[in-house]
């Protein structure tokens, strides 16, 4: 069964920057689009960012464009978000998902698998 694990979260302040991963496990990686969705307190959970199997191609959330960037490495089975300059509206649980979705999405429902989450607490 296929399970996605996340890890990197954690506090910072405004204008630091975090790298999260998420690695797939019982799987075969490279048959998933990747995406970040984030649920921030009191709001619904939104896309963040996406990339395809191959790492070519790639969408964002606008408001975080040019301050993620979404990668993967298939030899390790695990996508990354590098997030810099980030600010308090970051704030959010985190989420992985895995699609086989071509070219990768944006929409919950498109989603095979979730991690389970980690937590980007940034304030002052």
């Amino acid at each position: 069964q296929v399970q996605l694990v996340e890890a990197g979260g954690g506090s910072v302040q405004p204008g630091d920057s975090l790298r999260l991963s998420c690695t797939l496990h019982g799987g075969s990686f490279r048959t998933y689009s990747m995406d970040w969705f984030r649920q921030g307190p009191g709001k619904e959970r939104e896309f963040v960012a996406a990339i395809n199997w191959s790492g070519t191609e790639s969408r964002y959330l606008e408001s975080v464009k040019g301050r993620f960037t979404i990668s993967r490495d298939n030899a390790e089975n695990t996508v990354y978000l590098q997030m810099s300059n980030l600010m308090p509206d970051d704030t959010a649980v985190y989420y992985c998902a895995a699609s086989r979705m071509v070219p990768p999405q944006s929409h919950e429902s498109y989603m095979a698998y979730w991690g389970k989450g980690t937590l980007v607490t940034v304030s002052s």
